[in-house]
């Protein structure tokens, strides 16, 4: 999985946003009444049911995904679904069709352990025991049931989720590790609200 990217100026931006691609993306982005005091937000639906799914915080999903792919969208950081990071370099598209097209452009001159792709920044080679066809990874439905399955995987029952996120990015932990906790922390304090712990077991509520 990719550590936070920042989209170079020739890096496609999610402005060309479509009837089609708002209305498919409800589910995956917080509608500005979710947004409640003391600066805690709701994880969208999407990341709630799969959280659920597999047994980890909605939470630390949500915080996974605005790290992994998040960019601005109408003033707000949001995951974008169709994003890309291939050799370390981000490319975000306006649709699904576009992306699966870079990501197979990418695929011939990339190594697939070089190329993360979607909600989750899924890396193609380490985990393509979990796909089918590389665009498959651009279903944000999908992609983001590969994140939760990846982060259930990761946690020690009893241990604090920070360490779950680490590993995430970097099974073998190590300072990469480290860095990437801290940097989704603070998404974590923004979904949450400051001074509110994640909590070490199963989250039952966003």
């Amino acid at each position: 999985m990719a550590a936070t990217v920042s989209t170079p100026h020739r890096a496609r931006r999610p402005g060309r946003l479509t009837h089609r691609c708002a209305a498919a993306a409800l589910l995956f982005m917080t509608a500005p009444w979710a947004l409640a005091t003391q600066a805690r937000e709701v994880p969208p639906p999407a990341y709630q049911l799969e959280a659920q799914r597999v047994g980890i915080p909605s939470s630390v999903l949500y915080a996974v995904a605005l790290q992994e792919s998040g960019t601005r969208l109408r003033g707000r950081m949001v995951p974008w679904p169709w994003t890309l990071n291939v050799a370390g370099t981000p490319q975000r598209y306006a649709t699904r069709a576009e992306a699966c097209t870079g990501l197979r452009r990418a695929l011939g001159r990339t190594p697939a352990k070089r190329i993360d792709a979607g909600l989750g920044q899924v890396n193609l080679g380490y985990h393509a025991h979990r796909y089918a066809q590389p665009c498959e990874l651009l279903d944000p439905y999908r992609n983001l049931a590969i994140a939760a399955e990846i982060l259930r995987e990761q946690h020690v029952p009893g241990e604090d989720w920070l360490l779950a996120i680490g590993r995430y990015h970097r099974p073998a932990g190590g300072e990469p590790a480290a860095r990437y906790r801290r940097s989704v922390h603070r998404h974590l304090t923004r979904v949450l609200g400051p001074g509110i712990y994640v909590p070490t077991h199963l989250a039952t509520t966003p």
